[in-house]
């Protein structure tokens, strides 16, 4: 920890993409897990949840995709930005959905962790693949 005030340690920055492309890659695998095997009556009861809440028919094909490929994509590191610009409005929805019902706080079922998830998905579309992508974006020299 020899780092003055206000620099920056390159060296561990460098994994800041990856370490938070490997935490939003889990975070979706579970949630998909979630889904499938833990939520009693299944996928199929989280899916008509959407027409029960009022949602048009193309919602939970969104939601859906948004989730299969955050869990697909962004642990290999294959279209990370595009990816997580993709899933940005399913947080923000997510957020809306619960702020609605439950308030902000988490605690109480509330938009609290939908929002960081939103921002999360933010900054990993302002920093890119990161290393051991499999197919890293193209870099803006400067």
């Amino acid at each position: 920890m020899n780092a003055k005030p206000g620099k920056v340690d390159l060296a561990g920055a460098l994994y800041a993409p990856l370490i938070l492309r490997l935490v939003l890659g889990s975070f979706f695998i579970a949630h998909l897990y979630w889904k499938f095997f833990v939520l009693p009556g299944g996928f199929e009861r989280w899916w008509s949840n959407f027409e029960s809440n009022g949602y048009p028919w193309f919602v939970p094909w969104y939601v859906f995709s948004a989730e299969l490929a955050g869990a697909l994509l962004l642990i290999p590191g294959i279209r990370v930005r595009w990816v997580s610009f993709y899933a940005i409005p399913m947080m923000l929805g997510a957020a809306h959905f619960w702020a609605a019902r439950n308030g902000f706080w988490f605690v109480a079922a509330g938009a609290e962790l939908p929002i960081m998830w939103c921002l999360l998905l933010v900054l990993q579309a302002m920093l890119g693949d990161g290393p051991y992508a499999l197919r890293a974006g193209k870099r803006v020299s400067g």
